[in-house]
């Protein structure tokens, strides 16, 4: 027993988009990649910040 095959990665990629829709994947992998750039970057000692930007947009709808 042991890993993921292909079917098991196909099923978490369906419910991942059922879940979230395809508008949100680009930003939640964004949001990943961050995390795992400063995790990288925290496990290597570096401390500089001015390179990271926090960006967030905020789009709010109107209300009906």
């Amino acid at each position: 027993m042991g890993g993921l095959g292909a079917p098991e990665i196909i099923l978490i990629i369906v419910a991942i988009l059922i879940m979230f829709g395809g508008k949100k994947i680009p930003e939640l992998m964004k949001g990943l990649g961050r995390g795992v750039k400063e995790f990288k970057d925290a496990q290597n000692g570096e401390t500089n910040t001015a390179n990271t930007t926090n960006t967030t947009t905020t789009e709010e709808k109107p209300k009906v």
